[in-house]
């Protein structure tokens, strides 16, 4: 069994309100899932369900399994083991106010590692794998603020990269960006695909047709269709997934 993630008959309450329904699916290692759908239909609250940060949310209730490798993430799984093998980029570029080297050390420096050699090593590693160490290997020590949002949102994803992931989540992380910025981001993602499993959120059906393996599309908190993304882009099963695919809603 190669999936790197399963699902199983997942629901998700905030108090009595049901945000997601009954969901199955399953990822592979070095697959990119997105999730298409409109808004308030349970994508980021399904994305966020992988590292748990929905548990952060008093009311949030979970039943069903989801397995990473097989283990179950919602039993004795340790949630900072958890958040190591699973990174989340979020929409809006969110660097730390400090340098662009203290950035990307900072994760590997909780985790108790302060060589310098060693982190100098990590940073560089993970600046060229998120495409930004050319733009950056001179202005290490400038606050990562100072960069532009495309390179905000690629420091954000080195930052990711620096904790050794096996899963990056990424909700909506082109959303506030321009055409340029939006096309080295995609650029990047199809590159990270050799090493990580992706799952991205996007309101953008051209960008889930260009990047992704397999398409979700949700629906008021049901998993409609889940399967190869040129099927469902060219041949969906499901009137509803046509409909959204095709403009009539959303």
């Amino acid at each position: 069994m190669n999936d790197k993630i399963s699902v199983k008959n997942l629901d998700l309450f905030y108090g009595d309100f049901q945000a997601l329904k009954n969901i199955n699916m399953t990822l592979k290692k070095q697959e990119i899932a997105a999730f298409i759908g409109p808004s308030g239909c349970g994508k980021s609250s399904f994305i966020r369900v992988f590292n748990r940060m929905n548990d952060l949310i008093t009311s949030c209730r979970i039943t069903g399994e989801v397995l990473l490798d097989g283990e179950n993430i919602y039993g004795n799984l340790d949630v900072s083991d958890l958040r190591k093998k699973v990174g989340m980029v979020f929409q809006k570029p969110n660097p730390f106010n400090m340098s662009v080297f203290d950035n990307v050390a900072y994760g590997p420096k909780m985790q108790g590692i302060h060589n310098r050699k060693k982190l100098a090593e990590l940073v560089e590693v993970s600046l060229s794998k998120a495409a930004l160490w050319d733009e950056v290997k001179d202005r290490l020590k400038k606050s990562g603020l100072s960069l532009s949002g495309g390179q905000q949102q690629r420091l954000c994803i080195a930052r990711s990269i620096a904790m050794e992931p096996e899963i990056i989540l990424m909700d909506e992380p082109t959303s506030a960006l321009d055409p340029i910025a939006t096309g080295r981001i995609e650029e990047l993602i199809r590159e990270l695909k050799k090493e990580y499993s992706i799952i991205i959120v996007t309101h953008a059906m051209h960008q889930a047709s260009r990047i992704s393996d397999r398409t979700a599309f949700f629906l008021l908190g049901e998993l409609i269709e889940y399967g190869d993304t040129k099927e469902i882009f060219t041949n969906p099963r499901d009137k509803r997934t046509e409909d959204y695919i095709s403009g009539r809603f959303g």
